[in-house]
């Protein structure tokens, strides 16, 4: 299943309403599995992004679909990364 990496930051309102972060990381946690996929790690980051997210899920349309969802909120604005597994990237790379 394709690795997918979210890059988030709080917006405005987000921050303002920090303390139901937690819920909120629940909620998409449960909409990642809904969705037939695995929500692997979350990391509450400092620097450009204020956290890191990394799921697995069936689809690009699916990924997509979650990213629009949470950004409908209003909480963060995100940016996804899809990624390969150093594996995965050895079979790509034994293809050229």
């Amino acid at each position: 299943m394709p690795h997918y990496v979210i890059l988030g930051n709080w917006t405005e309102e987000g921050i303002r309403r920090v303390k139901e972060g937690p819920q909120r990381e629940e909620a998409f946690r449960k909409q990642v599995e809904a969705a037939g996929g695995k929500f692997v790690l979350s990391l509450h980051t400092m620097g450009a992004y204020d956290f890191v997210t990394v799921v697995e899920l069936p689809s690009d349309e699916i990924a997509n679909t979650l990213a629009l969802r949470s950004g409908q909120m209003g909480f963060v604005r995100t940016t996804t990364l899809k990624g390969w597994t150093s594996g995965e990237f050895s079979q790509l790379v034994q293809k050229l």
